[in-house]
């Protein structure tokens, strides 16, 4: 019955959360608040849609099973929709991020002919972590943060909560897969946020 309760709380609270996160991300996006990399998440719609997939086809599992991945594919779609539509001219595709695509699809294409559902779960974990790739370049290179320290805190929450219900080995490396690049991605901003008011409040000697 405890246990029960559990679950039944994780569901619902990484279900709401990741609604709130959407919601909150495409309405920044409109208002051009943040300036999210359209590629990233293209990629993330990609990978996390085949994640699910290959998970459901390893066992029988539910979409409750894996309710973060399963909430992870309506957010992503959500968000990839709105940053095409609102999304400024940094959020277009551009060399590097084509070259991450092709990646993305060589797995997919290693899936349809293999059917190996389990190597393929775990192929697509490393697509979600090249996700990242596009936003990390930018954040690196332009030394410029578009990218909001709440909404991704919310989304490292989400995959915490979500292994108090998660079944089976291939959801719990989703969620800890999700909870290691996104520390990484706010360290990465902590970073870019530090250097950008040491240069704007240079030490007087």
């Amino acid at each position: 019955m405890h246990e029960n309760l559990i679950r039944q709380i994780s569901i619902y609270s990484v279900s709401i959360l990741n609604l709130a996160i959407g919601f909150w991300y495409c309405w920044l996006t409109y208002k051009q608040k943040i300036r999210p990399a359209l590629a990233m998440w293209i990629f993330f719609t990609i990978a996390v849609g085949i994640s699910l997939a290959t998970y459901l086809k390893s066992d029988h599992f539910s979409l409750l099973d894996n309710i973060l991945n399963t909430t992870d594919l309506a957010l992503t779609a959500i968000v990839s929709v709105a940053i095409y539509l609102f999304g400024d001219h940094t959020s277009r595709f551009s060399r590097f991020d084509k070259g991450c695509l092709i990646a993305v699809s060589v797995i997919v294409l290693f899936w349809f002919i293999t059917k190996n559902h389990i190597v393929t779960h775990t192929l697509t974990q490393g697509i979600l972590v090249i996700a990242y790739f596009p936003v990390i370049s930018r954040l690196w290179k332009t030394r410029e943060n578009g990218e909001s320290f709440l909404i991704w805190t919310g989304m490292l929450l989400a995959p915490v909560l979500s292994l108090l219900s998660s079944k089976g080995i291939l959801a719990t490396i989703y969620s800890v897969r999700a909870i290691v690049c996104i520390l990484l991605l706010l360290m990465l901003m902590l970073r870019v946020e530090y250097l950008k008011r040491k240069t704007i409040c240079p030490e007087t000697k």
